[in-house]
């Protein structure tokens, strides 16, 4: 995960505001349709009844939280993004949204509330210190902060490697895993969670989860 370049910013607020009807088109493109079976990596790593995601997109992590019956809160700043998630989950039986608008850095809800904090691909906000501040209050003692930062395409094929090079040469590539685990752990150790960071491979691709806990 590193900064990104001013052209790249620029790109994903388009993506990610006007034009986030295309949002989901272009992230399977991207991701040779892998990009809702990574999202749904982090399922496995979510604890407790009450769950928050940051970033909530346009809503396919709500609806498999839903679908398992946890009592599930999105957060994203895009107001397109948030009707885009409402739609969708409307269409699946989930009219009660519970999605609000809103910054990281200023979460819009009590000390100790989730069990469990997950955001998948975030952006630059993830390693702004009022981020972790405001994930670290709204957890209860012993939650969970699910990040997974990246994922990488590792298959030989032509397609894969065209796409593993494009990333590379617009500077969106995350880097090496290591380098990624290290850096999130520093910035999550910092502000007083527990870090341990998994691998998973699937797919001809690699899924990096970081999971901080905060202490009893």
């Amino acid at each position: 995960m590193r900064p990104l370049q001013p052209a790249l910013r620029a790109l994903f607020h388009l993506l990610y505001h006007p034009f986030a009807r295309t949002y989901d088109l272009v992230a399977a493109t991207v991701s040779l349709g892998r990009w809702t079976t990574w999202i749904k990596a982090v399922l496995p790593y979510v604890e407790g009844t009450h769950v928050l995601e940051l970033g909530h997109g346009p809503g396919h992590l709500q609806r498999s939280l839903r679908d398992l019956g946890l009592i599930a809160v999105g957060l994203d700043e895009s107001r397109q993004m948030g009707s885009l998630a409402a739609k969708r989950l409307a269409r699946h039986g989930y009219p009660q949204t519970n999605l609000t608008r809103g910054l990281s850095q200023q979460l819009p809800f009590p000390a100790a509330t989730f069990q469990t904090v997950v955001a998948t691909f975030p952006s630059e906000y993830l390693l702004d210190p009022r981020t972790l501040g405001e994930v670290y209050r709204v957890l209860s003692p012993s939650g969970r902060f699910v990040v997974l930062p990246a994922a990488w395409l590792t298959g030989r094929g032509l397609t894969e490697r065209f796409m593993a090079w494009l990333f590379r040469i617009t500077g969106q590539a995350a880097g090496p895993v290591g380098a990624v685990n290290e850096r999130l752990i520093a910035h999550f150790a910092k502000a007083g969670f527990q870090v341990s960071a998994e691998r998973i491979d699937n797919r001809s691709s690699t899924v990096l989860i970081v999971l901080a806990s905060k202490p009893a």
